[in-house]
């Protein structure tokens, strides 16, 4: 294999991932075509920390989309000083716009040595062993990459709806298999996609995935179902972190939405000491009715009639 000979690094990780893959076909007891979903979950799992600060720096552009925008059209005669003030204005903000793509290089790994798993080794341990294979391939004239696992030992490979995970589809088979990888991944492309992109940009990740079913059409089938279930996965991650993980505001305020009439109570002064002193003080400073009514210029109220004494006694 041209990779695994100059690249030593995918052939770890081709064993690694085919022991990953062995471990719950053999141990927990899952299908072949099972066993490499299984795998998936767990590379997108170990993701989620990344998916996570991905997601908060497609929060800052998005803050920061109308200054971006503002620069944009400042710039847009002069390209180069476009690109300056742009990584400029980045920095100072600090705020990775490549963000976005660090989850998806790092899945690149996984899927070259799967491709290259399907090819070979993976073959092996699904209708292996190498020389059997290899026998197949010689009544063939081809090499065992170009042998699927159901013409060595027919249902060997079978996963559903598909006939052969380590040959590429055909036919029927083919068509649905391309419908859902486009569909899922247009839908992933959508909620990933950066919200200062340009019409450009979105339109080259709109189109992308028509552009590769050049190329997927001719993979084994068994990578589609990778491709497939991680743009699910990405769908899903993204619906759950949008509802649960981004900011919401905060709720109204509850008199009416005006919060400068919300004005703190005035604290009684040191001078006034505690609230019931300053309660008295100012008791003896308000003036009695009668007093406030005679400084205001008004006559005084008529003074109320004596009570007679009663005498006792004999009169003399």
């Amino acid at each position: 294999m041209f990779i695994t000979g100059y690249i030593p690094v995918f052939k770890q990780l081709i064993d690694a991932f085919d022991a990953v893959i062995q471990f719950f076909h053999d141990s927990v007891g899952l299908s072949w075509g099972f066993s490499i979903i299984a795998l998936t979950v767990c590379v997108r799992a170990l993701l989620v920390p990344l998916t996570l600060k991905q997601y908060h720096s497609m929060q800052a552009l998005q803050r920061l989309a109308p200054e971006i925008k503002q620069l944009q059209e400042k710039y847009k005669d002069d390209k180069q000083r476009l690109n300056q003030e742009m990584m400029k204005f980045y920095q100072e903000n600090k705020v990775n716009p490549f963000g976005s793509c660090l989850p998806l290089l790092l899945q690149m790994p996984v899927f070259i040595s799967l491709f290259y798993m399907l090819r070979k080794d993976l073959k092996i341990d699904i209708c292996g062993p190498a020389p059997q294979i290899a026998k197949v391939a010689a009544q063939m004239h081809t090499t065992i990459t170009h042998v699927g696992c159901n013409e060595v030992v027919p249902g060997s490979a079978k996963f559903g709806f598909i006939p052969d995970l380590t040959a590429p589809a055909t036919g029927w088979v083919l068509i649905l298999l391309l419908v859902m990888y486009i569909g899922s991944q247009l839908g992933s492309s959508l909620l990933m996609m950066a919200p200062t992109a340009d019409k450009n940009q979105r339109y080259m990740m709109l189109a992308l995935p028509f552009v590769f079913v050049l190329f997927v059409r001719t993979f084994p089938a068994g990578l589609l179902v990778y491709w497939i279930t991680t743009n699910l996965w990405t769908v899903g991650q993204q619906y759950i972190i949008k509802r649960r993980v981004a900011t919401h505001p905060g709720p109204p305020p509850t008199d009416g939405g005006k919060p400068d009439e919300r004005k703190a109570k005035p604290k009684p002064s040191p001078s006034d000491g505690d609230g019931d002193s300053g309660a008295k003080k100012e008791r003896a400073r308000t003036p009695a009715p009668a007093a406030a009514a005679v400084s205001a210029g008004g006559a005084a109220p008529p003074r109320p009639p004596r009570k007679k004494k009663k005498r006792s006694g004999r009169r003399r």
